[in-house]
């Protein structure tokens, strides 16, 4: 009776622990997660220094990254402004006057649609493609034989893909806001019966130089979320064909989220 009543009592010790342990254990996973993440991102800073290595390798990530991702990124827009303009035709019929479908059009191109759209698009197809890369390389050994022939491979894997994100995302969001404009254009002028001139006008109704800027400055980050998240996955592969699976899955995930958070926090700081 004494050892059962013994047994219970370690066993009620033990329940009421539990929580706090996996509370514990996941704070400290956590931590550690983001003490593993720091230490990356300051390597990755370091490694800008090491120009030889990275500098002739950017202009092919470029390509490969940006111009590579045009054709995606273009589709989107072009639907996104069809579907803008049908829906806003719709919504003001008979209580607004036609001309503001190229106000909203617009304006919902360079503020949200545009950067946004692209750079979920983005998540998948050049976050995807840096952390598989780079995790096949991890598990194949490939990272560590740079290493043993003196290679940086920060600098030598990571600088040019997160240069050439950082530079291209913007680009390609450029180019996503004129192509959806213009299909919203045509779209306007063709189903909705509205002349040129009218959307013209409703363009230029609330159009703001700093849209421009604002547009810009989210899609950088963006730009730079997306590889960084990529590459730091991919580096920090391990599990074999499994652990690959795993990593892209995470960077994908983990681009997304930060994505709409970084929307948010940029709509709260610069357009209050």
């Amino acid at each position: 009776m004494l050892a059962r009543r013994g047994v219970r009592s370690y066993l009620d010790r033990m329940n009421l622990s539990l929580p706090f342990a996996i509370v514990g254990g996941a704070i400290l996973g956590l931590l550690s997660s983001f003490g593993q993440f720091s230490r990356f991102v300051g390597d990755l800073i370091r490694a800008l220094t090491d120009v030889r290595t990275w500098g002739p390798l950017t202009v092919g990530q470029m390509r490969r990254l940006g111009v590579d991702s045009l054709p995606i990124a273009l589709f989107l827009s072009c639907f996104t402004g069809i579907v803008l303009a049908l829906q806003a035709s719709y919504t003001f019929t008979g209580a607004i006057p036609l001309y503001f479908v190229g106000a909203l059009v617009t304006k919902t191109m360079i503020l949200e649609l545009g950067p946004v759209l692209t750079g979920l698009a983005l998540s998948g197809r050049v976050g995807a493609n840096i952390a598989a890369e780079l995790g096949t390389m991890r598990v194949s050994e490939q990272i560590d034989a740079l290493e043993t022939m003196a290679y940086n491979p920060i600098a030598y894997l990571v600088v040019p893909r997160v240069l050439a994100g950082t530079i291209m995302v913007p680009l390609l969001v450029i180019f996503s806001n004129v192509l959806g404009i213009a299909s919203g254009w045509i779209t306007s002028m063709n189903v909705l019966d509205m002349t040129s001139a009218q959307f013209v006008r409703g363009s230029r109704l609330f159009y703001d130089s700093f849209d421009i800027v604002y547009c810009i400055i989210k899609s950088t980050s963006f730009g730079l979320t997306i590889t960084v998240l990529g590459c730091y996955q991919g580096f920090n592969t391990r599990g074999g064909a499994e652990g690959v699976g795993i990593a892209t899955t995470r960077a994908v995930v983990l681009a997304s989220m930060m994505i709409l958070v970084l929307d948010a926090f940029w709509a709260l700081v610069l357009l209050q």
